[in-house]
């Protein structure tokens, strides 16, 4: 009961669509834990080698772009001290193909102290578009919108947008 026929077209398309939405959360995953800071570089990875990213009305390309960005935003937030969380929540994964979108509420966590609670430093949300290619899902245009804690880096780029079509 409730299984598909083995050898139904729609039990291999979904269970394909399934695995890719896997492989695409796991890049996020990946994505986000990489966001300690200690290597930039390191985004490249994630992204196609032509990819548009816009965080917050500042718009770079490319790889290099990326990294060169990340480093900037880490060089512009305070010191802080603590363990640094990132939780993705409500993802919203639709696949057509080889091709894909996603979007995601984002919040980040400093945990501070044992003794006390975490405290809440960014929230915001980000809207992607991907290509799989070589059998890997790659980003080829992200957006991120802060709703909250918004760096000083942008505070001459940052326009409200209560919402992002891709």
């Amino acid at each position: 009961m409730g299984k598909l026929p083995e050898d139904s077209d729609l039990n291999a398309v979904t269970l394909q669509m399934l695995l890719d939405r896997i492989l695409i959360l796991d890049l996020f995953t990946r994505y986000y834990s990489d966001l300690d800071g200690s290597d930039a570089d390191a985004f490249g990875k994630y992204f196609v080698p032509d990819a548009q990213f816009d965080v917050n009305g500042i718009v770079v390309h490319g790889q290099q772009e990326i990294a060169d960005l990340y480093r900037r935003v880490s060089a512009d937030k305070p010191p802080r001290t603590g363990t640094f969380r990132m939780l993705l929540s409500n993802p919203q994964i639709e696949i057509t193909g080889t091709t894909a979108t996603a979007r995601f509420l984002w919040t980040q966590l400093l945990n501070d102290s044992i003794k006390g609670p975490p405290k809440l430093i960014e929230q915001g949300r980000e809207f992607d578009k991907l290509v799989k290619r070589d059998g890997e899902w790659r980003i080829t245009k992200r957006v991120v919108i802060a709703d909250s804690g918004l760096p000083d880096l942008f505070d001459e780029t940052y326009s409200p947008r209560k919402d992002y079509k891709l």
